[in-house]
């Protein structure tokens, strides 16, 4: 692709709603193309050499594990020298300084900050604080509070793309959603993605107290996107071209709430995989809890992470 015809990437990565199906199949494109060099000595060289010149900052004040080794190995790939906050308990935040001072400084040590925090809108705020500056360092968002998961709704899709290369691609087909529907933020980043393929059939399943907001059923009718909502496990998967399993995103809960009984039978089981296609992709961004042990897993996705990272990394260069 000439450099002239690339899809302009936005300055931050804070949403899906950044993001049409040109650029997508871009980033798929490049993403392949990383997956290509990664897997020779120079080829591996030629990716360090890309980005040596930058330094980035991962400031992940919410536990991960993926989401953090995904984007540190995709900066070690590209040359990119990182640092890293990932308790703020021990930065000056615990002397009382603003979250939005302290990144402020910080931004001014590197050339990139990538953020995953349990605070809804963070990344949006701390994005409009650096654009305000003579120095707009770009931010990626790497999962902030419920509402949003941009980067791993890429993965997400970058694996459908992957598995479903010799079946016509995502176009026409149906998927399949269940779990914690509600403040589970995969769920929503990767629907968003999805308004932007055609014929596409979104099967959300999960116990009521779980079943997706209104903004976003308000959000795929705009957009002419058909879905459905189950509250049976059995009859949301049978059939199904891909099945994105999730977790109970209980860091969210309040003291009077508590794990509905009926979940347990939203955990998908080896014996349910008789009801699926023989070409039906199994994804769960983990962790998988009380869902399938290792003898029934089909799975895609995580060993993908960090060449998709590389790939919303690079495309910022």
């Amino acid at each position: 692709m000439r450099p002239e015809d690339r899809p302009k990437a936005p300055r931050h990565i804070l949403s899906a709603d950044q993001f049409d199906r040109a650029l997508l199949d871009y980033l798929y494109l490049l993403t392949n193309l990383i997956r290509r060099f990664d897997k020779s000595k120079e080829g591996m060289l030629y990716l360090k050499s890309l980005l040596g010149h930058r330094r980035a900052m991962l400031y992940f004040s919410q536990p991960s594990t993926r989401t953090f080794m995904s984007f540190q190995a995709s900066c070690h790939i590209l040359g990119i020298t990182d640092s890293e906050i990932r308790d703020s308990s021990t930065s000056s935040e615990r002397k009382g300084e603003s979250i939005e001072d302290t990144l402020r400084t910080f931004s001014s040590y590197v050339d990139l900050v990538i953020m995953r925090s349990p605070i809804a809108g963070l990344c949006n705020r701390i994005a409009e604080l650096f654009d305000a500056t003579d120095r707009p360092v770009p931010i990626i968002n790497a999962g902030s509070g419920p509402d949003e998961h941009p980067t791993q709704a890429l993965l997400d899709i970058y694996t459908l793309q992957r598995s479903f290369k010799d079946l016509g691609g995502i176009d026409g087909k149906t998927l399949c959603m269940v779990g914690d529907l509600k403040r589970g933020r995969t769920v929503r980043s990767l629907s968003r993605l999805l308004t932007h393929y055609e014929d596409v059939h979104i099967r959300f399943v999960s116990p009521a107290e779980y079943a997706i907001e209104e903004d976003l059923r308000s959000y795929l009718k705009a957009r002419g996107v058909s879905f459905s909502e189950e509250d049976q496990l059995l009859d949301g998967i049978a059939g199904a071209d891909a099945i994105y399993m999730t977790r109970v995103q209980d860091e969210y809960e309040i003291a009077s709430e508590a794990t509905p009984a009926s979940y347990e039978a939203f955990h998908l089981k080896a014996e349910h995989l008789r009801y699926l296609k023989d070409s039906s992709v199994i994804m769960h961004p983990l962790p998988r809890r009380g869902s399938w042990t290792r003898r029934s897993t089909r799975t895609r996705g995580r060993s993908t992470g960090a060449r998709s990272a590389m790939a919303c990394g690079r495309g910022r260069r």
